[in-house]
This record gives C-alpha cells, sequence and structure tokens, in this order.
C-alpha cells in the first residue's frame, strides 16, 4: 500500500508546476545543425566518436521516435519557437541572410514564456528567422525584430547559416565589431561592390564548391549573396564553435543564482564545415566527421559548466536536430570522399530535404537528474509541442491561437507517458503524417531525387503509404493494397491542414 501511494504521488508531481513547488529548474535546448539519427554513438554508431553526448545520452532518456516538423532549417526554427506549423504559412522556407523577420516583436514564443515565469533567456548561436521589419535588417545600426522583440533577453547569433552572407555576428541587436566607417551592404538579387566571387575568383578559394555557393568570399570561402563592407566584424569561421560555447558559459555563469532558459543553436555540421584546427582530420571520416567532434566537444563544455555551477541537478537538458542530414551539402570537403562505414542516418531513408524518415526523425535526448529516468522511450513526439510543454513544466498560460498546433506533453517528454502523440505531421518537399506504424506521405509533383545532395526526396506522383514497423526503411508502398489505412491518414491530414 505504502509503495503504492508513492508511485500515484510521483505520478501526480509530473503534472504539478514545478514553480507552484518554488522550484524553477534551468532548461538549456541544445538544437544541432543537420544532426542524424546515425550520427551519435548513443544511436548506434560505431564509426565517430561522441563521448560527451553520449554520456549526456547515459543520464538521461533518449528518444527513438522523436521528429522535428521539417526537413529543413527555417521552418522547423519557426515552428519549435512559435508552436505553429510552418506550412500554415507561404514564406517560411529555406530564409537568406537578408530576410524580414518570420516572428515580429511581440509575438508569443518559447522564450516569452521563459520570460514572464521569470527566467533569464538566451539564443546563442544560429537564428536563420530572419531580422528587421519590411524592407530588412539594419546591419549599420539597431537590428529591430530581432530576439530581444520576442522574448530573449540576451542575443549572440549569426544571422542565417555559414554559407550566407553577412558573415558578421548579431548581439543583441548591434552587428558586433562593426565599424561605422565601414557599412554593410547586403543583396541577394545582383552583386554589389568589387568584391571577389568564388564564381570568379577560383583561384582566391581554400575551399572549393561542389554546387552553388560561389557569390561573395569570405575567409577564403564562398557564400551564397553578395556582401560589401563590415571587414572587422568578419567572423573566422574555424573560431565559431569556441565562440559560441563560450559566450553560452558565459551566460550560465551569470546566472547561477537566477533560473535561466539557453537556446543553444549549433552550426556544426552544417556547411561550410570549417572546424577548429584541433579537431581538423581526428574522425577519420572527412571535415564532417571532424565537425561532430566539435560539436560533441562543445556539448561537454557546457555539461562540465553546469558541474562546476553545481547546477546540474536543478537543469533540464535537451539535446535534438533541426533536420536529418546531408554530406555533399554545396562545398567539396572530403566529406563524401571519406564518409567510409558512416551512416549518417543509421538504416533511415532519405536525409535533409526528404519526406521519408531521415528528415525529419532526429536525435532527441533528455536529461535530468532525478526527474527523468535513464533509459529509451519509444513514445512518437515532435518538437512543435516544445512550447505547450514547457508552458505546462513553468505552471503558466499561452495564447493558443498563436500556438494552435503544439501540446502539452510534459509527462512523455520527462518519460511518465510510454505512448506520445497520437500522430505528427512532417514537412518536406511533400506533407506527411504518421500515426502508430503507419506513414502517409501525398502526392505530389516535386523530384524524386536532388543528384546534387544524393538525397532522395520522398517525393512521388503517387500517394504512399509504409508500414514502419515491417519496413521501416520505407520500401514497400502500401497505398494501393491498404486504402481504408490510406484514406485514414490522407483524411487526418486534411483536417490538420485545415485547422
Amino acid at each position: 500500500m505504502k509503495k503504492k501511494f508513492g508511485r500515484v504521488i510521483k505520478y501526480l508531481l509530473v503534472f504539478i508546476p514545478l514553480c507552484a513547488l518554488g522550484q524553477k529548474p534551468n532548461v538549456v535546448f541544445i538544437y544541432v545543425d543537420d544532426l542524424g539519427y546515425g550520427d551519435l554513438g548513443c544511436y548506434g554508431s560505431k564509426t565517430i566518436k561522441t563521448p560527451n553526448i553520449d554520456q549526456l545520452a547515459k543520464k538521461g532518456l533518449i528518444f527513438t521516435q522523436a521528429h522535428t516538423t521539417s526537413a529543413t532549417c527555417t521552418p522547423s526554427r519557426y515552428s519549435l519557437l512559435k508552436g505553429e506549423y510552418a506550412f500554415r504559412r507561404k514564406d517560411t522556407g529555406v530564409a537568406t541572410g537578408d530576410a524580414v523577420a518570420l516572428i515580429p516583436g511581440g509575438q508569443q514564443t518559447v522564450a516569452t514564456i521563459f520570460s514572464k515565469a521569470g527566467y533569464n533567456t538566451a539564443v546563442i548561436g544560429k537564428w536563420h528567422l530572419g531580422l528587421g521589419p519590411l524592407g530588412g535588417p539594419n546591419w549599420n545600426g539597431k537590428i529591430a525584430d530581432g530576439p530581444l522583440d520576442i522574448g530573449f533577453k540576451e542575443a549572440f547569433i549569426m544571422p542565417a547559416t555559414g554559407d550566407r552572407v553577412p558573415c558578421v555576428y548579431v548581439e543583441n541587436d548591434h552587428v558586433r565589431n562593426l565599424a561605422s566607417q565601414d557599412p554593410i551592404q547586403v543583396s541577394y538579387l545582383k552583386k554589389i561592390g568589387n568584391q571577389p566571387t568564388g564564381k570568379e575568383n577560383p583561384e582566391l578559394l581554400k575551399m572549393k564548391h561542389s554546387h552553388g555557393h560561389d557569390n561573395t568570399i569570405v575567409n577564403g570561402v564562398g557564400r551564397i549573396g553578395f556582401m560589401v563592407g563590415g571587414k572587422q566584424a568578419l567572423w573566422d569561421d574555424e573560431d565559431m564553435a569556441q565562440t559560441f560555447a563560450d559566450k553560452a558559459k558565459s551566460f550560465m555563469v551569470r546566472n547561477q543564482k537566477n533560473p535561466f532558459f539557453l537556446y543553444f543553436a549549433t552550426h556544426d555540421i552544417h556547411v561550410p564545415r570549417i572546424p577548429h584546427s584541433r579537431f581538423l582530420g581526428k574522425s577519420g571520416f572527412g571535415t564532417r566527421g571532424d565537425a561532430l567532434l566539435q560539436l560533441d566537444d562543445s556539448v561537454g563544455q557546457l555539461m562540465k559548466t553546469l558541474d562546476s555551477l553545481h547546477l546540474t541537478s536543478n537543469t533540464l537538458v535537451i539535446l535534438t536536430s533541426d533536420n536529418g542530414p546531408v554530406v555533399d551539402d554545396g562545398y567539396i570537403d572530403g566529406s563524401k570522399e571519406n564518409i567510409g562505414l558512416h551512416q549518417p542516418a543509421g538504416n533511415l531513408r532519405g536525409g535533409k530535404y526528404s519526406s521519408f524518415e531521415a528528415g525529419t526523425r532526429v536525435p532527441f535526448i533528455v536529461r535530468w537528474p532525478k526527474k527523468v529516468p535513464v533509459g529509451k522511450s519509444n513514445a512518437l513526439i515532435s518538437q512543435i509541442d516544445f512550447l505547450a510543454t514547457m508552458s505546462q513544466l513553468l505552471g503558466t498560460s499561452f495564447n493558443e491561437n498563436s500556438a494552435k498546433d503544439s501540446r502539452a506533453n510534459l509527462s512523455t517528454w520527462v518519460g511518465k507517458n510510454k505512448l506520445g502523440r497520437e500522430y505528427i505531421v512532417e514537412q518536406a518537399g511533400s506533407l506527411a503524417i504518421k500515426k502508430g506504424d503507419w506513414k502517409f506521405i501525398r502526392s505530389g509533383k516535386a523530384a524524386k531525387f536532388n543528384p546534387l545532395v544524393n538525397i532522395e526526396l520522398g517525393n512521388d506522383l503517387e500517394d504512399q503509404l509504409y508500414n514502419l514497423k515491417t519496413d521501416p526503411e520505407e520500401k514497400i508502398n502500401l497505398a494501393l493494397q491498404q486504402k481504408e489505412k490510406l484514406n485514414e491518414l490522407k483524411t487526418l491530414l486534411e483536417i490538420e491542414l485545415n485547422k
């Protein structure tokens, strides 16, 4: 009887807001770029060593059926922070470096939820959600409609991605180290100024491009888009990972006595892959493998900082990815040639950009000592629920009209509920829905295969239906044989689209 009573109390505590108990746990959300389901030792990789992430998993809960909302970065990040599927809008594709803010100032995000609960909040790393009002960001002054306007109290970000200009850091709401006499100009429509480009001056490149990425050269690498000015503000790719890690550690040190939410969005292992010299050549699997080592080191640094500050026991750590893996994404960096036996997607089909499983099924690790059990969960979860789940954790309310797709799923994320979501929606070239063992991919006219990145995109003129239990590699289309299940999932997807 005593044991039964104890289990009941333990179960109920999951649903009692921790703030109501006088506890405010820190939350560190590590969002990795392009990390595949098969990239980590804790997910079965026998090739590249990731000891720090594996240690995080060893002391936490590994999810085997966790999904991002999209197979590319901008829509995934939008959905994560906003709690709304990006496919509900037409302007949430992969953003240019000068894109306007997809989440304008004053709108609700995960950060506003934490901020209202008394947390100090920070975003460090990759942003890629646009900045500024209509007309784009003011690189040479105060940048409006940025992270500080949607709940973050501190920001140290790259505006878009490493392969897109401008190649500068934005600290809070200004370009870091910008000299007033050397203003920045950016264009994604035509060449501006006389800066060398990868197309016109390939002799200046230290890393050649395989496709695209032949505009303005920065640090010996051709980028997407054109940029002039801001020479003093340009980043060094080799130092980027450590720069982000140092900023994250500093934030935690300064806030060790205050509850904090840290959104740490790494750029590893996105292109261009230019890891620091202490990692270069160390993996044996090309620069993508070396970038994985660098990523693992950054995670280790953050975890050691939590330990040193005695914050580990009261910190919820989540590590996941924005989409699936890609090997050649525009540069000749040795990753394709040296892939060896490493399988970034594991046994899953597809990859980044794909409607097949490897496009959105990603690692998802949750560690919270004594609150989250150690082990594995097969529960179906989606990053769309981050906002509502964190709101449930904090015991705060949120605007459900703004985050209409996010559902509170705390009991699953902390390992108490083994079932998870009834179904999830995935976005790539086509839309897909996954329920139980079944997955439906809607028909469409987009290309089936992208030869530039060597990835099956999951698109087809015919509807696709797969039983992932018996066919995890999505090889056998059962749409014609299982008409009832096909119609069930098609109807369910249509309901979601019309909400």
